[in-house]
């Protein structure tokens, strides 16, 4: 007879699980009853198997079987066998972060994230779906299972995620790091488009510490509750969205949100609605006027959202195919205009407008009558000749046709500038100007009007005894080298003036002129020298007579030729460039020339090939000591980059941000110094061997809160000044005393010196009799001070 006994080895300790007795009941031990069983074994032995059943993950471990004979002496040899048993299971957290971590700007977190599993999972950590890159302020310890921060900053919010996998399987955990204090939008609204007639949802999540997170919502810089067209249809719910229903085509704009809790500025974000509908007339006169023998329109007034299509047109109930007949045109927006009016264009019309979403229907008719136009009776003189101080009168006057009011007189100024009244005098058609100055140079305008047509006459006004006006029509002809300008003269101020010239340039997007006299003297052409290949320029011209400098002309930019004869085929598409940049690259030298022909020297290198693509998505980011401004390479050959520059303005011209060159695998930049309150303006430029290619232009607001970093930045180094300043003072003091302590010290060895001289007859004496050591230990002290 034998008893057969399993153990389970649990901390050291043999613990019976499962006990077979002939012609017993079996035991099992506790959490094993109804999972083990014996199986028999058709050894003539009598051995045994164990079957468990229900595998969990508490079941891996040592296994032991031992078989006792009852009829037998005890045995001192251990008949147990081992066994260990391996239970694979999927991984399943023990210690997980808290969902949502609030957290102040310069706080140490950790984030604990342990996972239990055979096999033992391993731990991986990602930031808004990105693997976490340790460096800086962050750091991944104990074998993967904590995430430190030890300086929080802006761009460290977000949401962690841990992910904890093995063979069997993976499992994650997100938390998401908030900062204390100030809401914060989790779920900013997002743009929308809806027909007219729909319900619209705008969503706007925030997160706050404390959570008494209040949200407003604005139209157009409005709060919604204020906008009349919005009272009965808009609602914000108690998570922060906003409804609007049924939408109308005037709810079309941004919308706004704002959270706040009470600490610190308030977070906002915007959306904006795209209201669509059918086409539809907003508004039809019923009286319209063409005047006769002149061209005139026909307006339909129409809104559409999507743009409009087309519109159709009836004239006396009857369908008008305007593309069949004369001197009729539909204009893009819908109107009928007329080229030449005749009698026959008279009738009553109207207009049905179309679009993706259709139509609203047709206007109500309008009553389209021809008529004939006012005429001058009074038209100003072709010019007008006064000196400065002097005063003008220019006379005008115009009348009805049979039939139409009497047209209204305004003059006006050509370019556009407006009237100055305090000098200028309108009676009836007349205008008088007095104490004339120079910038009332220039062409005038009488127009008169009704409700027929409107027409206008003009005069020009000539101010003598001023400065030169602005040269115009600029044109230009570019060279490898050179630019040749030519322009028309402004007014030189009178017939006993001369004009002389003088020309503006720089590179484009520098912020120094260049200037250059044109000679001989009056000339309207000259030729710019000693420029760059392949550069841009921006020029302007001004004239100067013996009452001083005029006005400068407009400014036009103008791109020097590349200068590259090719030695090899150009490559026809970007296909071609597949080759590396030292086959596309070689050195070519080219000699300039002047426009006399003259060499000049030294020769230029420009290699051949082409230009690298622009940077991409600029953004500019606040960090706590300065802006981060990133970019993201060319997508076309951007392995032609050699490094990148940065240019910058604000209200002025472009300047270069960065002294040094940017290397081409770096893609962001440190920007300090920025004033609060004010606009920059960015752009990356990616630069070749060859050439340049700039980004598209980004325009960032710096916050106003900005504005007391850059105080106290002043103060800090104005404070730094003064302290250095003070060092140096004194250090050239101690200088100073040093060398006036040396030159007393000389004298004083001198005159030692011609002592000895004298006590002992003029000879050289062994060992001198006025003590020197003192004028030694000096000399040798203030030579430690020496470079």
């Amino acid at each position: 007879m034998c008893i057969t006994a399993f153990f389970r080895l649990i901390q050291g300790e043999e613990i019976p699980i499962y006990i077979w007795y002939d012609s017993y009941p079996t035991h099992s031990g506790e959490g094993y009853e109804g999972r083990v069983s014996r199986v028999s074994s058709d050894s003539p032995y009598g051995l045994a198997s164990l079957n468990l059943t229900n595998i969990r993950e508490t079941d891996q471990g040592w296994y032991e079987c031992k078989v006792v004979f009852l009829n037998r002496s005890p045995n001192s040899h251990k008949n147990g066998t081992w066994f260990h048993l391996d239970v694979h299971a999927p991984p399943r957290f023990s210690v997980t972060p808290e969902d949502v971590i609030y957290v102040n700007l310069g706080d140490a977190i950790i984030l604990n994230c342990q996972a239990e599993g055979t096999p033992s999972p391993s731990i991986q950590w990602y930031k808004d779906a990105s693997p976490v890159q340790p460096g800086g302020t962050s750091g991944i310890f104990n074998d993967g299972t904590e995430l430190r921060i030890s300086n929080i900053r802006h761009e460290d919010i977000g949401d962690y995620t841990c992910i904890a996998k093995n063979g069997e399987g993976q499992i994650s955990h997100t938390a998401r790091v908030i900062i204390a204090g100030g809401a914060v939008i989790m779920v900013p609204p997002t743009n929308k488009t809806k027909l007219e007639g729909e319900k619209v949802q705008f969503s706007c999540e925030a997160k706050a510490l404390p959570g008494n997170v209040t949200v407003r919502w604005w139209k157009e810089g409005t709060p919604v509750k204020e906008v009349a067209s919005l009272e009965t249809r808009v609602t914000v719910r108690r998570d922060g969205s906003l409804v609007i229903n049924p939408v109308a085509a005037e709810d079309t704009g941004q919308y706004t949100c704002q959270v706040s809790n009470g600490i610190g500025d308030p977070q906002s974000a915007s959306a904006y609605l795209s209201v669509e509908y059918p086409a539809k007339v907003t508004f039809t006169p019923t009286v319209q006027y063409l005047p006769f023998r002149l061209g005139g329109v026909v307006q339909c007034y129409i809104k559409a959202n999507p743009p409009l299509q087309y519109v159709t047109w009836t004239k006396d109930k009857r369908l008008l195919e305007p593309y069949q007949t004369k001197d009729i045109v539909i204009m893009n927006n819908g109107s009928l205009l007329f080229t030449r009016v005749n009698q026959n264009h008279q009738g009553r019309y109207t207009c049905t407008p179309y679009n993706a979403q259709g139509t609203q229907g047709s206007s109500g008719q309008m009553e389209v009558l021809v008529r004939k136009p006012p005429v001058f009776t009074v038209e100003p003189e072709p010019l007008y000749q006064r000196k400065v101080g002097e005063t003008v009168e220019m006379h005008c006057d115009a009348q009805e046709a049979e039939g139409t009011q009497k047209p209204t007189i305004q003059w006006q100024r050509k370019d556009g500038q407006p009237l100055q009244r305090n000098r200028v005098r309108v009676t009836g058609g007349n205008i008088t100007i007095e104490s004339l100055r120079r910038t009332d140079f220039g062409y005038y305008y009488c127009v008169a009007s009704n409700e027929v047509a409107t027409i206008v006459t003009n005069t020009q006004l000539v101010v003598e005894g001023t400065q030169p006006h602005a040269p115009y029509n600029v044109t230009a002809n570019a060279s490898d080298f050179a630019v040749t300008l030519q322009w028309l003269p402004g007014y030189s101020g009178g017939p006993d003036y001369k004009q002389d010239y003088t020309i503006w340039y720089r590179e484009a997007g520098e912020s120094e002129w260049s200037t250059i006299p044109v000679t001989p003297s009056g000339s309207t052409q000259v030729t710019i020298n000693r420029l760059a290949p392949g550069t841009l320029y921006e020029f302007q011209v001004i004239g100067k007579n013996a009452l001083g400098d005029g006005m400068l002309s407009k400014v036009i930019t103008v791109k020097t030729l590349d200068g590259v004869t090719q030695n090899k085929a150009e490559p026809t598409s970007d296909k071609d460039y597949h080759q590396p940049p030292e086959d596309v690259y070689e050195n070519v030298v080219m000699f300039p020339t002047d426009s006399t022909g003259s060499t000049l020297l030294p020769p230029v290198f420009r290699p051949k090939g082409p230009k690298p693509g622009p940077p991409r998505n600029i953004s500019l980011t606040e960090v706590s000591n300065g802006f981060i401004l990133t970019w993201q390479p060319p997508t076309e050959r951007a392995n032609l980059i050699q490094y990148y520059t940065i240019k910058f303005r604000t209200d002025g011209p472009w300047k270069t941000l960065n002294k040094g060159h940017i290397r081409p695998e770096e893609t962001s930049y440190l920007v300090k110094n920025l004033v609060g309150g004010r606009t920059y303006h960015f752009r990356v430029v990616a630069n070749s061997l060859k050439s340049y290619e700039s980004s598209e232009e980004v325009k960032f607001p710096v916050p106003a809160r900005v504005k007391h970093k850059a105080i106290t930045a002043g103060v800090v180094g104005g404070f730094l000044f003064f302290v250095v300043a003070i060092i140096l003072s004194v250090c050239a003091v101690k200088i100073c005393n040093k060398r006036k302590r040396r030159k007393q010290e000389k004298e004083y060895n001198m005159v030692a010196c011609r002592i000895s001289d004298v006590r002992n007859g003029g000879q050289a004496a062994p060992v001198s009799q006025v003590p020197l050591k003192k004028v030694v230990g000096s000399y040798r002290d203030y030579s430690l001070d020496l470079p």
